[in-house]
């Protein structure tokens, strides 16, 4: 994406031979991933490694060597746009609804929390340390280009003008609304992630240049909801939101035989004297907005009671400092479209604020083509409303509302499903979702993925034997270095280096990102 001022994507890559400690089967050794820190990163260069396997915590990036690890750690994605909330999914809805209108505490026996401890990032926090860079921001701070990488890309740059071309018209067509208050969410547009996005019907009248009939009820009902958007919106944002609001509108006419779906629930117009107010905000965690800032304290409070409670760690453990590298730090640069949201692409802190005070936060990215969800933590006092799945399925929600304005935003990422960890099988219960194929790096529907995984821990998704990864490395010469302050090819570096070869650790650092990203990022070299 070419908006976020044209700084490159900066990594120093770790390799990845040690084992560490598995969240999941809890063996020392067993987790077994390649490494990288990134200082710096696109979005773009994110959403295309996260499509290659890569994940992030804090500012470290690391993908599963996936036919050694212990457990394998499979990248799933929910089709947002098809979403449909299951029975136990409305359950956990109407229990908030009621809780909210009513202040309704029945703890019911609840099921095994989803999306409460995304221990798969809590697992990662053994290497995130191990491996912090020690490199110098200067050293960062590219002064030149090498004129011989001119040279040696001279056939190459008109095709880089076209890809940039390409790159910008998707920027530029991925407009979202994102504020710093959560936004009305607009229901499901019935059409395939890749389809044209047609606007959504007018209506059932026969005659479609006319107003469809309306039923009175319906009328009201819209009206009420209108009212309660106003205030819910307030002016500030009111401009920016009206083809939402409209959009929100439009659908929430009767449907005749339809099941609900998750915006039905979330935004149902309250009693004016509902006993709860709850309100999502979501504030920019990276650079930090002065909302996220003001709010920094009481968030970390919260962080470190769900720790204490749900994690049994010990009260010194999590500290500020830690806090701040896992959950709060990002590599990811803040990226504008010309015609995008306020708020843009990157790194967000979404937070659940109960009657004034904050009960949950989900990090999340918003990237080019998903919400992918990094961590979700919040007040143990409140763990009879479900907050794992109440904010999976928020999150969800909200990928759809982007999804109005950046047709391309439609998938929403929930991190690794881990088929030998039964614990972490619940992510496949948001359907239709897709998970990762291992070798080949397409997407295959869960469905037809199961039950390889259920014969063998480790798969190949892609049935297709002579299929192979169309992003692989091609040409070595062309991994962009960062040596001495100066980008060159490595073609260049490689002739100008002293000492040993570092082939081997560039050829599997490339390998791993696939040949555009090693074009597009800078490998630091010292």
């Amino acid at each position: 994406m070419a908006a976020g001022g044209g700084s490159p994507s900066i990594v120093e890559f770790f390799g990845g031979e040690d084992g560490y400690r598995c969240g999941y089967c809890r063996s020392d050794t067993g987790n077994i991933s390649h490494g990288m820190w990134a200082h710096s990163m696109t979005v773009q260069d994110y959403q295309d490694l996260i499509d290659r396997g890569w994940r992030r915590s804090g500012k470290y990036v690391y993908k599963p060597i996936m036919n050694q690890t212990c457990c394998p750690q499979y990248t799933i994605r929910c089709r947002a746009l098809h979403f449909q909330a299951s029975k136990s999914h409305k359950k956990v809805l109407k229990k908030m609804l009621k809780f909210i209108s009513k202040g309704d505490v029945s703890k019911v026996a609840s099921e095994e929390e989803p999306m409460d401890s995304h221990i798969e990032d809590v697992a990662t926090c053994d290497f995130l340390y191990k491996s912090e860079s020690q490199v110098s921001q200067s050293d960062l701070t590219p002064l030149a280009v090498d004129q011989a990488e001119r040279v040696e890309n001279e056939d190459k740059d008109s095709g880089e003008t076209k890809e940039e071309g390409n790159v910008q018209k998707v920027e530029s067509d991925s407009v979202q609304v994102c504020a710093d208050k959560d936004t009305p969410v607009p229901a499901e547009p019935s059409h395939s992630a890749k389809a044209a996005h047609a606007p959504p019907k007018p209506g059932k009248g026969a005659d479609l240049s006319k107003p469809p009939c309306r039923k009175a009820k319906d009328i009201r009902k819209e009206r009420k909801l209108q009212k309660l958007l106003q205030n819910q919106m307030g002016t500030a944002e009111g401009s920016q939101l009206q083809g939402d609001q409209a959009f929100l509108l439009q659908n929430s006419k009767s449907k005749t035989n339809q099941p609900k779906n998750i915006e039905d629930f979330v935004f149902v117009p309250l009693p004016d004297d509902a006993r709860h107010k709850l309100e999502v905000r979501v504030v920019r965690s990276s650079p930090p907005s002065s909302q996220f800032k003001a709010t920094f304290q009481e968030s970390y409070q919260v962080y470190k009671r769900y720790q204490m409670v749900i994690h049994k760690d010990p009260p010194d453990k999590p500290t500020i400092n830690q806090f701040t590298r896992f959950l709060c730090d990002s590599p990811l640069e803040a990226e504008h479209a010309p015609n995008g949201p306020e708020c843009g692409y990157g790194s967000f802190h979404q937070q659940y604020w109960l009657d004034g005070k904050i009960i949950a936060v989900g990090v999340i990215d918003i990237l080019p083509y998903c919400v992918s969800s990094v961590y979700l933590y919040y007040d143990p006092d409140f763990s009879f409303l479900s907050l794992g799945v109440y904010s999976a399925l928020r999150e969800i929600a909200f990928t759809r509302q982007l999804c109005v304005k950046a047709p391309d935003l439609c998938f929403y990422y929930m991190g690794f499903y881990i088929h030998s960890c039964p614990k972490m099988r619940y992510k496949g219960q948001y359907r239709p979702s897709d998970l990762l194929c291992p070798e080949t790096y397409v997407w295959t529907p869960i469905e037809q993925c199961l039950p390889l995984l259920e014969h063998s821990k480790y798969s190949r998704f892609n049935q297709d034997g002579k299929a192979v990864d169309e992003g692989r490395l091609k040409e070595l010469g062309r991994v962009r270095v960062l040596h001495k302050r100066t980008v060159m090819p490595y073609s260049v570096y490689k002739k100008r280096r002293k000492g040993p070869s570092d082939e081997a650790s560039v050829q599997q650092y490339a390998s791993l990102v696939g040949q555009t990203c090693s074009e597009r990022m800078l490998l630091f070299r010292s």
